[in-house]
């Protein structure tokens, strides 16, 4: 059983509030995901969700958005 944790991450390429939500609509689509925040003025997504990162990074580079952990912690 995978353990519930928060990924912050940074995100490029937010250059408006439609980039928030392609950027919120990408991360919930992954299976997994329980809650998602985005951060348009710090260009930073927080996401909760009981497996690794791999999945919603990749969800994030197939719409435009190359992102990368900044910080990981358990919940």
């Amino acid at each position: 059983m995978e353990r519930t944790r928060q990924y912050r991450l940074k995100v490029s390429g937010m250059h408006c509030v439609g980039c928030l939500h392609t950027v919120e609509a990408a991360l919930k689509q992954v299976p997994g995901t329980e809650q998602v925040r985005v951060d348009y003025l710090r260009k930073e997504a927080t996401v909760v969700r009981e497996a690794p990162p791999e999945a919603w990074l990749q969800a994030l580079k197939a719409v435009g958005y190359p992102a990368q952990v900044l910080r990981e912690e358990d919940l």
